[in-house]
């Protein structure tokens, strides 16, 4: 018998990670960074969400999701979110498998749940204190450097207007 245990996988292998991550989130971008360092079991592919490498690669993924929430994207198509998607990024890395499945557990789940919930948090405080980008209703999210993601467009240009008497040099 071998000294594996089945973890009830029934699928192809994840060969391959691709994470789209918010490159305008200082957070997102930090944890980004210290992905790119951490020795890799499965390599990890980082693409900012909404970006058109992004859409062009994974069509069928809601763009404006995937800036709401992290999102890692199986080379086989398998899409995890959130909790899920930290706990199979954790997975992918040599020094933390054993993390991944710990968290994987019922109540593991429970705590990656609890501290994705927490950086989404410090996150939107982040935002909301520094103007960088808000949400501007449904599938709408603008940036203060003109650039507005609209889900039904893509990514568009805007520049910001001079009417307060301070305009961008450029």
């Amino acid at each position: 018998m071998s000294g594996t245990v089945d973890r009830g996988v029934t699928s192809a292998p994840v060969r391959g990670l691709t994470v789209l991550y918010d490159a305008e989130c200082g957070l997102c971008t930090h944890l980004r960074e210290w992905l790119v360092r951490q020795p890799q079991l499965v390599p990890l592919e980082l693409v900012p969400a909404g970006s058109a490498e992004a859409r062009s690669r994974f069509p069928g993924v809601d763009p404006a999701g995937t800036l709401e929430e992290v999102t890692v994207i199986g080379d086989s198509g398998q899409v995890y979110r959130g909790a899920a998607a930290w706990v199979v990024v954790l997975w992918a890395l040599r020094e933390h498998r054993p993390l991944a499945h710990r968290l994987s557990t019922p109540a593991g789940a429970l705590l990656a749940r609890g501290a994705v919930l927490a950086a989404a948090k410090y996150r939107g405080a982040q935002w909301s204190r520094q103007r960088v980008g808000t949400w501007g209703g449904p599938g709408t999210y603008r940036r203060a450097d003109g650039w507005t993601y609209v889900r039904e467009q893509g990514w568009v240009y805007d520049p910001p207007s001079c009417a307060d008497g301070t305009c961008p040099t450029g």
